[in-house]
């Protein structure tokens, strides 16, 4: 097989099992906090409940002997339909100790995609987190043969029949634990093998049916041990746990956290975040670029004086990071203009977050550069990452020492590069899935020929060692004229400018590419109400010709460097955000670009349409 780039990070690491890394903090650690959560809001107050990690321990023997109590024996499966809290990671941890794979299912999933994943997984039992994932499980077992169990998190009123309440689980679980581990807990627990399987997560797939990616138990614990020793972690940190734990990202940060005896709060869902970060003051956070983009689009929509100070920080901390990026000692002058514009703005986002950050990491989708250099201009360092589902997720990690804007670092230990002849890039490591659950067809076609993974993105590796990802490689545009466009890079132009919030990139076999973008409407009304148009609503704001040819002059403005067929040729304006509640985002923020296709068809149609040819800037359902 051809390439034209290897690269491979050689450090040993060692095997084991998640359980193994369980016992070891809870002995080390159990006095201290494990878990946080902050429940309440400003009018009822702010409340903080902490549990240890020997708490954790109990709690886990009581899970393991309420599984045992449903009939579930090791090997079968049981699955979690919940948002963030201290009871997913507990029931992951009571699981993984009593060898039952645990299935995470997204909260935002209809009943007929929990059904399928359940029905596909076998899970014997499902734990739901409130009445209203209740009611989504309850309608997607009505018409399974096998009817899982279902367990609830939260204490209601009144149950339907055949629900069990948590507490109850938990009490049936304390009396059947003594009955058959009373002290084997330990040694039962640490039984397994490295090779056995851990949990089966369902990609949550922008095309086509989910698949299970089964990992095994040292496919977890050789990523965390690895990831680890290029993001150290000790008792002394804390971290906000916000992303899905139902998806491998957050879930492999919460290990390495628990691993190492830090604290992981739980806030009280995303649209706290900012709110959460200011109060669990953590010193590491993992998140997705959609968050790193919604708060830069937070700082610089400022209106009138102070958006001017912003807009001018901006760009005085922007020289100073291209200076100190390059390893050039900053002008004496712009060192001084540096410390006004952090007086002025960056210490205040230092403050918002808390105070105490050390650095972000980003992963789970690519980060634009200009809000990456952005953070980094304010003293924020946002660490890219890179992996899959099937690979646990780690393949690379920026490290602290180390950020080069626009990579996603070097490959973790253990881990192999190979970057095939088509650019597609191929792994190799411990970190690798087992397989797809029951399709031996689609696991035999994830490898090639000399058993590397295809993770299906295309790629290089720069001078410097750092893996560079240039897009999906089934994102590609191939024009009507042949020409290749990844249109990533593209999409990520186009967000640099201050009237864009999202945009995707379309041009299959077409003629010319065209850009589907919703504006930043903050932004975008600002400008409005300065030029003396009235803004009644979004829908109205954007038929006004002067709206459109003013978002069409500054987006066609940005494509003097590309190629001549790279260039987007037509705009379509969308009044709604993509979201993940409105199903063109997947649940790591990711757009479900075939869906994007299908919902604005006939939008897209009209770009190619002869009759607008002489037509730049359109309107959905103009």
């Amino acid at each position: 097989m051809g390439t034209r780039d290897y690269l491979a990070n050689r450090t040993p690491v060692p095997v084991g099992t998640v359980t193994q890394l369980f016992f070891d903090s809870v002995d080390r650690f159990a006095e201290r906090t494990a878990f946080r959560t902050i429940a309440g809001d400003d009018l009822e107050g702010i409340t903080f409940e902490d549990i240890t990690f020997g708490d954790v321990l109990v709690r886990v023997r009581d899970i393991g002997g309420g599984l045992a109590f449903l009939g579930l024996e090791r090997g079968d499966r049981c699955a979690v339909l919940s948002e963030n809290r201290f009871e997913w990671s507990q029931m992951d941890y009571g699981a993984l100790c009593a060898g039952v794979p645990l299935v995470p299912i997204h909260t935002t999933l209809t009943p007929a995609q929990i059904g399928y994943i359940l029905g596909d997984s076998g899970a014997k039992a499902v734990f739901v987190s409130t009445e209203e994932q209740l009611e989504k499980a309850l309608e997607a077992i009505q018409s399974m043969a096998a009817t899982p169990l279902v367990v609830v998190f939260d204490r209601l009123e009144s149950l339907p029949d055949g629900v069990m309440a948590w507490h109850e689980f938990l009490e049936k679980g304390r009396l059947r634990a003594r009955e058959i581990w009373d002290e084997e807990f330990r040694s039962v627990s640490l039984s397994g093998k490295p090779g056995d399987t851990a949990t089966i997560l369902y990609t949550s797939g922008t095309t086509g049916d989910p698949k299970g990616v089964v990992l095994a138990h040292n496919n977890l614990f050789s990523n965390a041990t690895a990831l680890t020793k290029v993001i150290p972690v000790d008792e002394n940190d804390v971290t906000l746990s916000f992303l899905p734990l139902s998806h491998i990202l957050q879930r492999m940060v919460d290990l390495c956290f628990f691993a190492n005896g830090a604290t992981i709060v739980y806030g009280r869902g995303v649209k706290t975040i900012p709110e959460d970060l200011k109060l669990s003051r953590p010193t590491k956070v993992v998140g997705a670029p959609r968050v790193f983009e919604k708060f830069f689009q937070a700082v610089m929509d400022q209106p009138g004086i102070k958006g001017l100070v912003v807009r001018w920080a901006r760009e005085v901390g922007e020289a100073w990071a291209e200076e100190t990026l390059a390893g050039r000692r900053p002008t004496w002058v712009l060192r001084v203009v540096y410390r006004l514009a952090h007086a002025l703005l960056f210490r205040k986002m230092h403050d918002a977050m808390g105070g105490r950050l050390e650095f972000f990491v980003s992963g789970g989708a690519p980060l634009a550069p200009h809000i990456n250099k952005f953070f980094f201009s304010a003293g924020i360092l946002i660490l890219e990452a890179y992996g899959l589902t099937e690979t646990s997720p780690g393949i690379t990690q920026t490290p602290p020492d180390n950020l080069q804007i626009g990579t996603v670092g070097p490959p973790i230990p253990g881990t192999e590069i190979r970057i095939a002849e088509d650019g597609e890039i191929l792994v190799r490591g411990p970190q690798v899935m087992k397989e797809y659950f029951n399709r031996p067809e689609d696991t035999a076609a994830a490898f090639d020929e000399d058993e590397w993974f295809c993770t299906g993105d295309i790629g290089e590796i720069n001078e410097k060692g750092h893996l560079c990802i240039t897009d999906r490689k089934k994102n590609l545009l191939v024009t009507a004229g042949g020409k290749n466009i990844a249109p990533g890079p593209i999409e990520n132009l186009v967000k640099e400018n201050r009237f864009v919030d999202q945009v995707v990139m379309i041009g299959d076999q077409r003629h010319f590419p065209a850009l589907l973008v919703v504006p930043d409407f903050p932004c975008l009304e600002g400008w409005a109400r300065s030029a003396g148009l009235s803004v009644e609503n979004r829908r109205d704001l954007l038929k006004r010709k002067e709206v459109q040819n003013h978002l069409g002059a500054e987006i066609f403005g940005l494509f003097g460097n590309l190629a001549r067929y790279e260039r987007p040729k037509k705009i379509g304006l969308i009044e709604e955000e993509f979201t993940i509640e409105g199903g063109i985002l997947t649940p790591n923020q990711k757009v479900k670009r075939r869906v994007v296709r299908e919902r604005y068809g006939s939008l897209i149609e009209r770009f190619y349409d002869p009759a607008s040819l002489n037509v730049d800037v359109f309107v959905e359902d103009e």
